[in-house]
């Protein structure tokens, strides 16, 4: 239940006197007494009243704080240059990294009044790294080996999940595609690059890796291009029946030939009444 506000009569003229005796004498406990409720009162009246604590309810917008000042805009001022910079949810391609707090969690006490919680944000602080790699990097997998002494067997560590014998991954042959024919960036070219980063790829490695990845794909390509072979040419034909038939309405029916048409044209009109073409 809301508390009722009280209702304090003011009286200008007597405040006025107060004042002006404050600067002659100290003010006495009745005066004090009426300056301090009237202040009070004042203050409630300029008071928001608000039922949320949201940050935007509690400290207010910027706006309101730019309307207060009384300047108004200039409409034909031209905006201010942005910084240039790309925000965090620009990076699509990105590895995103979700770090905890170390010490605290989703309603802890604060440790900084002990009053109230702690309460996860809906925005986290974003830090946005960009570090240079190589185009195609490697890793060496160095497997423990054991030899047994009296029989001479050999046992070799498993390679770890994901890693097979296959010495270059079907991603390395998809980067390298896409330098050639996607960026164009020449088999040799690449070779420097990757030679000066410590990972030797000859230019002819290079392209014995991209044709056998379009091995699979070749076949998907050559039977997609016969299908739209046969499709076109069913559409061209479809195309000039329909100019024919534009050009001539009455003809709805193919010419025919050879004994049966000839037959048929000399025996006269059909049973149902129709002539012959």
């Amino acid at each position: 239940m809301k508390n009722a506000r009280r209702r304090i009569e003011v009286n200008l003229e007597e405040l006025d006197r107060v004042l002006d005796e404050a600067r002659q004498a100290p003010l006495s406990e009745e005066d004090h007494h009426k300056l301090r409720e009237a202040l009070h009162a004042m203050a409630a009246m300029l008071a928001r009243p608000r039922n949320t604590e949201k940050t935007s309810s509690v400290v207010g917008k910027p706006e309101e704080a730019a309307g207060d000042s009384g300047k108004q805009p200039d409409i034909n001022e031209p905006p201010s240059p942005g910084h240039g910079r790309n925000g965090a949810e620009v990076f699509s391609g990105a590895r995103r990294v979700a770090i905890k707090h170390q010490t605290l969690t989703h309603g802890d006490r604060c440790p900084e009044c002990k009053l109230g919680n702690v309460y996860r944000q809906k925005e986290p602080k974003v830090l946005v790294r960009v570090t240079g790699q190589a185009p195609l990097a490697a890793t060496v997998h160095s497997l423990e080996r054991l030899r047994c002494g009296a029989c001479g067997q050999v046992f070799t560590a498993q390679e770890p999940e994901g890693v097979s014998e296959d010495k270059y991954d079907e991603s390395a042959a998809a980067m390298i595609a896409q330098l050639k024919y996607g960026s164009g960036t020449p088999f040799n070219r690449l070779e420097q690059l990757e030679k000066q980063l410590g990972i030797p790829l000859p230019a002819a490695t290079q392209w014995e890796i991209v044709e056998k990845a379009a091995r699979p794909i070749r076949v998907a390509h050559r039977s997609s291009r016969s299908d739209h072979a046969r499709r076109a040419r069913h559409g061209r034909a479809a195309c000039r029946l329909r100019r024919v038939r534009k050009r001539n309405p009455s003809r709805t029916r193919s010419r025919r030939t050879g004994p049966c048409a000839a037959k048929r044209q000399a025996s006269g009109p059909s049973l149902h009444g129709r002539s012959q073409i």
